[in-house]
């Protein structure tokens, strides 16, 4: 499964998976389920009406407004539903924007009117083909809104991120963390991750000094103790200014 990486508003690159081909037919095959259950529907009521009603023009208006929701399914549940409809919540897949900023409703638009090409018209093969053979696997639809369809089943880890979980009770320890940035703090976690996992207490140690000789502190805090308060400090005063 190929994957995508996004950097967010906040300068944090988030890696996600795109969605498989499967993944994106079988929900739409689940849609198009729902389609076929709603129609029947409609055909029971409508012909129910029909026995009821003799003026078959009102039957076929009311049968008409019925279909509506057909129609517009893709559309709206994208725009309610954050880039989702019923197959893609039930695959765990979702629409976002390749460059990472939030999916504009003009956005879905875009994809709904380009399902006339990419999947009613000659069907599906359009759609199909696109999505075989482009490198983020997208329908023309995606590559004209900008968007891509992600799988949500594995969601990134925090510990990909700068980003520390940080409990809302939290005291901070080094009010002057704020003199990182961003860039300091991710090479800071990614050093401390790494030395961490081979465990290189060496490289722990020399991390720690020259953090300390940046922020000036003088903490008697273990090097592991003193890189995680100083992470989570940084986290607490950037969500919090």
């Amino acid at each position: 499964m190929a994957n995508l990486a996004i950097n967010t508003t906040q300068n944090v690159n988030l890696d996600y998976k795109i969605a498989s081909i499967g993944d994106r037919m079988l929900a739409f095959l689940i849609d198009l389920f729902i389609f076929f259950v709603y129609l029947y529907a409609v055909e029971l009521i409508t012909t129910a009406m029909g026995m009821a009603i003799s003026d078959r023009w009102t039957v076929f208006g009311i049968q008409q407004l019925l279909l509506l929701p057909v129609m517009f399914y893709s559309l709206a549940m994208h725009i309610l539903f954050d880039g989702r409809t019923v197959g893609k919540m039930l695959l765990k897949t979702k629409v976002v924007k390749t460059d990472g900023s939030p999916v504009h409703w003009s956005n879905y638009f875009t994809l709904w009117m380009m399902r006339l090409i990419d999947i009613w018209m000659f069907f599906c093969a359009v759609g199909t083909l696109s999505l075989i053979f482009s490198e983020k696997r997208q329908r023309l639809g995606d590559m004209a809104a900008g968007t891509v369809v992600i799988s949500t089943k594995n969601k990134v880890r925090i510990t990909h991120t700068i980003l520390e979980e940080v409990e809302q009770s939290y005291n901070p320890t080094f009010s002057n963390v704020t003199k990182l940035t961003d860039k300091d703090v991710r090479l800071i976690k990614e050093t401390y991750l790494t030395a961490i996992r081979s465990s290189d207490y060496k490289t722990l140690k020399a991390l720690r000094d020259k953090v300390e000789k940046i922020l000036e502190t003088n903490s008697q805090l273990y090097d592991r103790q003193y890189v995680t308060t100083v992470l989570k400090d940084y986290n607490y005063f950037t969500q919090n200014m």
